[in-house]
């Protein structure tokens, strides 16, 4: 891929930003290492953070002192499914409670290939019973909860719409989609892989979703609840937002995404930044490109739950 093709405000942050070799079991050691060992915010003035431990995994909760809302967001953080910590997430919660006074907590779930599908999505599901049972202590309305996440915690997100809505009982009241990694079938484009696309690429794509399912990506069956694009019907789903840089290795089966959704009368915002590569919100939170981005996560979430 060109740098030409990077949006003007980044482009020059972009020429050093490395592409991470994950689809190598070493490199996939250590990134997971350095993770586990990143420094996390334990709280302030304005918020209070406990860690809450289930049977195979933690959450991080976030609380505001002064809530303005009933409201809570349950977040899924990314890393391929191969690494990552909830702690990565931080400064992202921070600004979600800055701006909508909000309670906020944070899956940290099992990666793969130590533990594969469906630990992940058990971890993220054990979180949302553990909040839904503690909603009268923390001051929430269980009926007012939003899941979020992104790359693979965009995946996970999806796929834990689905799972309860499977399984029903109180459904998510919207769900927030990020750079989603929705789809393991991307992995067999060529065009793709030939494209070596900035920060994660298709063989890093290859080596998350072979990790994460245990076998080769692609085949024609998965087991459910797995890869999200799958699904045949996403009728009944909560509302989404989704945002996608329009550079990002998931492009294009996030615009699937986003069209089933729409389709299947579920509404769905897309959000599509030009040039934008994957989780440049992340990688550059003070630009005007992220703050756009994050203007319109908001107005969404704002407009849901008013």
């Amino acid at each position: 891929m060109h740098l030409d093709q990077v949006h003007p405000e980044i482009q020059r942050n972009m020429r050093w930003m490395p592409t991470i070799p994950v689809h190598l079991a070493p490199v996939r050691w250590l990134v997971a290492k350095l993770a586990g060992m990143m420094p996390g915010f334990k709280g302030d003035d304005d918020i209070a953070v406990e860690w809450i431990n289930h049977n195979h995994s933690q959450s991080k909760l976030y609380r505001p002192r002064k809530p303005q809302s009933d409201v809570a967001l349950l977040w899924i953080h990314g890393g391929g499914y191969l690494f990552g910590h909830a702690n990565q997430d931080d400064k992202l919660v921070q600004r979600i409670i800055k701006r909508l006074g909000i309670t906020v907590i944070s899956a940290h779930y099992r990666m793969a290939p130590a533990d594969k599908f469906p630990a992940a999505l058990d971890d993220c599901a054990a979180t949302w019973r553990w909040l839904q049972a503690n909603a009268a202590d923390l001051g929430i309305d269980p009926k007012r909860v939003i899941i979020g996440g992104q790359s693979a915690g965009g995946g996970l997100t999806a796929a834990l719409a689905q799972r309860l809505y499977d399984e029903g009982g109180v459904q998510p009241m919207a769900q927030l989609l990020f750079c989603p990694m929705l789809d393991d079938r991307t992995v067999l484009r060529n065009d793709l892989t030939e494209e070596k696309h900035f920060i994660w690429n298709n063989r890093s794509n290859r080596a998350g979703w072979q990790c994460y399912l245990g076998q080769e990506p692609g085949l024609p069956d998965v087991p459910e609840h797995s890869v999200p694009a799958r699904r045949k019907s996403l009728a009944g789903l909560p509302p989404a937002w989704l945002g996608v840089g329009s550079i990002d290795l998931f492009a294009d089966e996030d615009y699937a995404y986003a069209e089933r959704l729409q389709a299947d009368g579920v509404e769905c915002e897309l959000y599509v930044t030009k040039g934008g590569p994957h989780a440049y919100e992340s990688f550059f939170p003070d630009t005007e490109m992220a703050r756009a981005h994050w203007e319109s996560v908001f107005q969404f979430i704002e407009r849901i739950i008013r």
